[in-house]
Protein backbone atom coordinates (compact mmCIF):
# COMPACT_ATOMS: atom_id res chain seq x y z
CA UNK A 1 0.00 0.00 0.00
CA UNK A 2 1.47 3.37 -1.12
CA UNK A 3 0.49 6.57 0.54
CA UNK A 4 0.35 8.15 -2.82
CA UNK A 5 -2.61 5.83 -4.02
CA UNK A 6 -4.82 7.26 -0.91
CA UNK A 7 -7.23 10.29 -1.16
CA UNK A 8 -10.20 10.99 0.20
CA UNK A 9 -10.91 7.98 1.66
CA UNK A 10 -10.15 5.31 -0.51
CA UNK A 11 -6.95 3.16 -1.53
CA UNK A 12 -6.80 3.31 -5.36
CA UNK A 13 -4.65 0.31 -6.16
CA UNK A 14 -3.27 0.96 -10.32
CA UNK A 15 -3.80 -2.04 -12.40
CA UNK A 16 -0.16 -1.73 -14.48
CA UNK A 17 3.19 -2.06 -13.18
CA UNK A 18 4.73 1.50 -11.61
CA UNK A 19 8.56 1.55 -12.07
CA UNK A 20 9.09 4.47 -10.17
CA UNK A 21 7.30 3.37 -6.89
CA UNK A 22 8.06 -0.10 -7.61
CA UNK A 23 4.50 -0.77 -7.48
CA UNK A 24 3.54 -3.88 -8.73
CA UNK A 25 0.32 -3.36 -10.42
CA UNK A 26 -2.33 -5.90 -9.70
CA UNK A 27 -2.86 -9.65 -11.09
CA UNK A 28 -5.93 -8.74 -13.30
CA UNK A 29 -4.05 -5.62 -14.66
CA UNK A 30 -7.36 -3.20 -13.76
CA UNK A 31 -7.28 -0.31 -11.93
CA UNK A 32 -8.85 -1.00 -8.59
CA UNK A 33 -10.44 0.71 -5.51
CA UNK A 34 -10.97 -0.25 -1.96
CA UNK A 35 -12.89 1.94 0.72
CA UNK A 36 -10.35 2.75 3.96
CA UNK A 37 -12.99 2.06 6.97
CA UNK A 38 -12.96 4.75 9.83
CA UNK A 39 -11.11 2.10 12.06
CA UNK A 40 -8.83 1.96 9.68
CA UNK A 41 -8.12 4.98 8.31
CA UNK A 42 -6.10 5.99 11.97
CA UNK A 43 -3.41 3.04 11.84
CA UNK A 44 -3.04 4.43 7.62
CA UNK A 45 -2.98 7.64 8.98
CA UNK A 46 -1.72 11.00 6.45
CA UNK A 47 1.40 11.14 4.19
CA UNK A 48 2.53 12.06 0.81
CA UNK A 49 4.16 9.35 -0.18
CA UNK A 50 5.73 6.02 0.59
CA UNK A 51 4.62 2.67 2.43
CA UNK A 52 2.08 2.71 4.71
CA UNK A 53 3.03 -0.63 5.90
CA UNK A 54 6.55 -2.60 5.94
CA UNK A 55 7.26 -4.97 2.75
CA UNK A 56 6.29 -8.37 2.80
CA UNK A 57 9.37 -10.07 4.45
CA UNK A 58 8.88 -7.32 7.26
CA UNK A 59 5.35 -7.85 7.55
CA UNK A 60 5.84 -11.80 7.35
CA UNK A 61 7.82 -11.46 10.73
CA UNK A 62 6.11 -9.30 12.03
CA UNK A 63 2.80 -11.78 11.74
CA UNK A 64 4.94 -14.36 13.26
CA UNK A 65 6.45 -12.57 16.21
CA UNK A 66 2.06 -12.11 17.12
CA UNK A 67 1.99 -15.53 16.89
CA UNK A 68 4.17 -16.59 18.74
CA UNK A 69 3.04 -13.93 21.40
CA UNK A 70 -0.26 -14.97 21.05
CA UNK A 71 1.15 -18.95 20.97
CA UNK A 72 -0.57 -19.62 17.82
CA UNK A 73 0.92 -22.54 16.49
CA UNK A 74 -0.10 -22.41 13.09
CA UNK A 75 1.48 -20.69 10.42
CA UNK A 76 -0.27 -17.37 9.81
CA UNK A 77 0.64 -15.14 6.54
CA UNK A 78 -0.45 -12.25 5.13
CA UNK A 79 -2.70 -13.98 2.59
CA UNK A 80 -4.77 -15.58 5.59
CA UNK A 81 -5.89 -11.57 6.43
CA UNK A 82 -6.99 -11.32 2.61
CA UNK A 83 -9.21 -14.58 3.38
CA UNK A 84 -10.48 -13.79 6.58
CA UNK A 85 -11.37 -10.31 5.19
CA UNK A 86 -13.60 -12.01 1.94
CA UNK A 87 -14.91 -14.60 4.40
CA UNK A 88 -16.33 -11.95 6.71
CA UNK A 89 -17.68 -10.46 4.18
CA UNK A 90 -19.76 -13.29 2.86
CA UNK A 91 -20.43 -14.57 6.44
CA UNK A 92 -22.15 -11.01 7.15
CA UNK A 93 -24.63 -11.67 4.66
CA UNK A 94 -22.87 -9.47 1.70
CA UNK A 95 -22.50 -12.51 -0.26
CA UNK A 96 -19.57 -13.62 -3.02
CA UNK A 97 -20.52 -10.72 -5.44
CA UNK A 98 -19.47 -8.03 -3.08
CA UNK A 99 -16.63 -10.41 -1.66
CA UNK A 100 -15.61 -10.77 -5.56
CA UNK A 101 -16.30 -6.67 -5.99
CA UNK A 102 -14.01 -5.59 -3.19
CA UNK A 103 -11.53 -8.09 -3.24
CA UNK A 104 -10.94 -7.41 -7.41
CA UNK A 105 -11.94 -10.58 -8.52
CA UNK A 106 -12.56 -10.52 -12.00
CA UNK A 107 -16.45 -12.48 -12.58
CA UNK A 108 -16.27 -12.65 -16.37
CA UNK A 109 -19.15 -12.92 -18.74
CA UNK A 110 -21.32 -10.16 -19.90
CA UNK A 111 -22.52 -8.75 -16.12
CA UNK A 112 -18.88 -6.82 -16.81
CA UNK A 113 -19.50 -5.42 -20.19
CA UNK A 114 -23.23 -4.17 -18.90
CA UNK A 115 -22.59 -3.22 -15.18
CA UNK A 116 -20.90 0.01 -15.26
CA UNK A 117 -21.78 1.02 -11.20
CA UNK A 118 -18.92 1.45 -9.60
CA UNK A 119 -20.56 0.18 -6.50
CA UNK A 120 -19.31 3.27 -4.07
CA UNK A 121 -21.89 3.20 -1.43
CA UNK A 122 -22.24 -0.42 -1.24
CA UNK A 123 -18.46 -1.43 -0.61
CA UNK A 124 -18.22 1.85 1.90
CA UNK A 125 -21.05 -0.06 3.78
CA UNK A 126 -19.30 -3.66 3.51
CA UNK A 127 -16.16 -2.55 4.37
CA UNK A 128 -17.53 -0.49 7.55
CA UNK A 129 -19.48 -3.79 8.47
CA UNK A 130 -16.57 -5.79 8.07
CA UNK A 131 -14.18 -3.40 10.26
CA UNK A 132 -16.68 -3.21 13.00
CA UNK A 133 -17.25 -6.85 12.94
CA UNK A 134 -13.06 -7.60 13.50
CA UNK A 135 -13.17 -4.78 15.95
CA UNK A 136 -16.08 -6.35 17.59
CA UNK A 137 -14.17 -9.85 18.10
CA UNK A 138 -11.01 -7.80 18.82
CA UNK A 139 -12.33 -6.04 22.05
CA UNK A 140 -14.70 -8.94 23.24
CA UNK A 141 -17.79 -7.06 22.36
CA UNK A 142 -20.75 -9.09 21.28
CA UNK A 143 -20.74 -9.39 17.37
CA UNK A 144 -23.79 -9.39 14.09
CA UNK A 145 -22.52 -13.19 13.32
CA UNK A 146 -20.92 -16.23 14.15
CA UNK A 147 -18.34 -15.88 17.52
CA UNK A 148 -15.33 -17.52 15.39
CA UNK A 149 -14.10 -15.45 11.75
CA UNK A 150 -14.13 -18.36 9.16
CA UNK A 151 -10.73 -18.13 7.50
CA UNK A 152 -8.60 -16.57 10.39
CA UNK A 153 -5.82 -19.32 10.07
CA UNK A 154 -5.16 -21.99 6.96
CA UNK A 155 -7.25 -25.05 7.21
CA UNK A 156 -5.19 -28.84 8.19
CA UNK A 157 -6.95 -30.69 5.67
Amino acid sequence: MRREHVRDGWWTLPGALDAKTRWPGVKNGRDHRVWIPRAAKEIVGDGESGNVFPRRPELDAQMREICRRLRVREKVTPHDLRRTHGSTITKLGFGRDAMNRIQNHIEGGIADVYDRHRYEVENKRVMEAVAEHLLALAEGRPTSGAEVVVGLFPSKA
